[in-house]
């Protein structure tokens, strides 16, 4: 979880790919309004993430159900958003990938393709509430070192 150009994917489908995991970018699962407003760089509201939110849940909930471990890249930036995704408190675990705005911003504008507008980084900052139950990473380290960091500090198991 963290803020827009943090890394999320990234580091998501690097530390599925290390773990033989399913791999869920949150963004693909937006439906098109939000992807709209988010192209128009409008922020998206409460109310707006709400349906996103439950279906992540849902998403979460069946691959638990079915015993299959995975890697989805969410935002996640509110406690309240974290709530809904915490389907099962055991088997969802949080890790925030942690970046000053300059650093952030500068991933940014190396992206392309991407809906999330640059811009609107300052309401991902002002909506982000540091999660307390989350392993916190520094991003200002390779992929693959932040990967490996997380692997030991959570003892994940291979596939």
């Amino acid at each position: 979880m963290g803020v827009s150009g943090s890394g999320k994917s990234t580091v998501g489908k690097a530390l599925a790919y290390e773990l033989s995991w399913a791999f869920f970018d949150g963004d693909d699962y937006h439906p098109q309004r939000n992807v709209a407003k988010m192209r128009s760089g409008i922020p998206l509201t409460d109310d707006d993430r709400r349906d996103w939110l439950l279906s992540l849940a849902k998403l979460i909930s069946d691959n638990l159900g079915r015993s299959s471990p995975g890697v989805l890249a969410c935002s996640a930036l509110k406690q309240q958003y974290r709530d809904l995704l915490s389907v099962d408190p055991e088997g969802v675990k949080y890790v925030y990938l942690k970046g000053t705005r300059e650093l952030i911003s500068a991933s940014m504008h190396e992206r392309a393709g991407h809906y999330m507008q640059a811009g609107m980084l300052d309401s991902q900052f002002m909506a982000l509430e540091e999660p307390h139950e989350a392993l916190t990473v520094d991003i200002d380290h390779s992929p693959q070192e932040i990967v490996s960091f997380i692997i030991d500090h959570l003892q994940l198991q291979y596939s």
